[in-house]
């Protein structure tokens, strides 16, 4: 055969564009490969801003390009990382504006429930060494909360059975914070949960609850995997509110279980542990009352029985005033004869002391008292001539005074004063009538006289040369 037979000519072979080549190679890739199942690990892992997530899948040899768009990754049961062994579900598909095929992933899941638990078993032991799992970090639950908070999903049956069973206990005010309970979203929405009850402030419009509950029914393994993340872990660990994980069966465990202050093996429960029942609650009490209905009837029964008992041994008012009369004379009678022996013994003392005196001394004593009052009479002799001396000299200053002022010294000059019949002074003429009774007083003394008629304006006589002298005063004696 020639080589013309064997090259086709450039008329028998079809000419493509660039981009119709590449159309054609996507689609016969997705038609041949519509539904793959692909195991590898995970390497160099993004998260757009748009939700979409990229990565590559690697073995030993090859690399296969995946790509997640955001309302796949939204269900995704678990959160990629670089470095995990998953298996991924999808179609190929192939990127015509780089030459590149990929891998569209629908679904992702661990490639084996070992490498699973080993990846919980490496997380549960990194969040035990930092101190989240401590016991002593453990708050009790309260008594009776007045107000629940719930996280959970508002549309399940969880919510419908913890209502129900709170109803049938203890009936409480039930605060409900919707959450995804699985898939992509769903840690980061039950950690922002938790924190939010927790921020809510005291006597706010939303009321703070008392209690969380965290609630999740039952499922696989990889459906749990929203409360095995660090931030639910971390955020129930750091609750301020007392919380209970329900989450799942009695035998599903998550490390959310370790975190809270107590395990529920199912939401049921949860409401049983957050609540007493209250009809038992009435019951007790009513039993704690009639106890203390019948302790105390006991008590003032025994009380009384004592109280009779000590009246009986008691004697009357009767005879315990004799006695006390008794006791009364008694005692009067021995303080009559003390003190009259104590009278005794004190006379015998004084009779003692007085022979111990002797005349000389007495007679020593007498002068030495008599030597001293003498002295004392002089002292005191001394101090009024004294006294007298300051008095006098007091008084004569003031004594002067008087005497320059007192109106006698105007009838030494040859003035009278001129009273009436009532004892006053008449200062003017016309107030002595013809006939009236007057009193005249003079130097030496005082007359009485009648007024007669006679006008009185006539010119007074001229006094004597030796009556207008002045007397001489006459010099006042001694007082002392």
């Amino acid at each position: 055969m020639s080589d013309s037979a064997q090259t086709p000519t450039a008329g028998n072979v079809p000419e493509y564009s660039v981009t119709e080549l590449s159309l054609r190679l996507k689609r016969n890739i997705e038609e041949t490969f519509g539904w793959v199942r692909v195991r590898g690990e995970i390497s160099g892992f993004k998260r757009a801003a748009s939700g979409h997530l990229y990565f590559s899948l690697k073995d030993a040899d090859s690399v296969l390009d995946g790509v997640c768009w955001k309302g796949s990754a939204a269900r995704l049961g678990i959160r990629p990382e670089d470095g995990m062994d998953v298996i991924c579900s999808g179609k190929l598909t192939s990127y015509p504006g780089r030459s590149k095929y990929q891998m569209v992933v629908e679904r992702m899941e661990l490639a084996g429930l070992g490498a699973l638990m080993a990846l919980l078993e490496q997380r549960k032991q990194k969040l035990a060494a930092e101190g989240l799992f401590a016991p002593e970090r453990k708050r009790p639950l309260p008594h009776l909360p007045r107000v629940i908070g719930v996280v959970t999903s508002p549309t399940g049956a969880v919510i419908r059975d913890i209502l129900h069973r709170l109803a049938d206990r203890f009936p409480t005010h039930v605060i409900v914070w919707p959450v995804l309970v699985q898939g992509e979203g769903a840690a980061d929405q039950v950690a922002r949960a938790i924190r939010g009850f927790n921020a809510l402030p005291e006597g706010g419009p939303v009321p703070r609850p008392d209690l969380l509950i965290v609630a999740r029914g039952g499922g696989s393994l990889e459906d749990l995997m929203a409360f095995n993340e660090e931030a639910v872990v971390r955020a129930a660990a750091e609750s301020a509110i007392p919380l209970i994980s329900a989450v799942g069966h009695e035998t599903d465990t998550t490390l959310i279980d370790f975190a809270s202050d107590r395990r529920a093996p199912t939401p049921t429960a949860a409401a049983e542990m957050a609540v007493p029942v209250r009809m038992e609650l009435v019951a007790d009490v009513s039993g704690l009352e009639d106890r203390l209905r019948r302790s105390v009837l006991r008590l003032a029964r025994e009380k009384r029985q004592h109280l009779d008992a000590l009246g009986r041994g008691l004697r009357g008012p009767r005879e315990q005033l004799e006695m006390a009369r008794q006791r009364f004379d008694d005692l009067s009678e021995r303080l009559r004869s003390g003190l009259r022996v104590g009278l005794k013994v004190q006379r015998g003392r004084l009779d003692t002391q007085i022979a111990k005196l002797r005349p000389a001394l007495l007679r020593r004593e007498a002068a030495d008292y008599r030597r001293r009052l003498d002295e004392a009479g002089l002292r005191l002799q001394r101090a009024m001539r004294q006294r007298q001396a300051d008095a006098a000299q007091r008084l004569a200053q003031p004594a002067k005074l008087l005497d320059s002022l007192s109106y006698r010294n105007v009838l030494a000059r040859g003035f009278a004063v001129v009273y009436g019949a009532d004892g006053r002074a008449l200062k003017q003429a016309a107030a002595m009538a013809p006939g009236a009774a007057v009193t005249i007083e003079m130097q030496d003394g005082r007359r009485t006289a009648r007024v007669d008629g006679g006008d009185d304006t006539a010119a007074p006589p001229r006094r004597s040369a030796a009556a207008a002298m002045p007397r001489k005063p006459v010099k006042q004696g001694e007082l002392f």
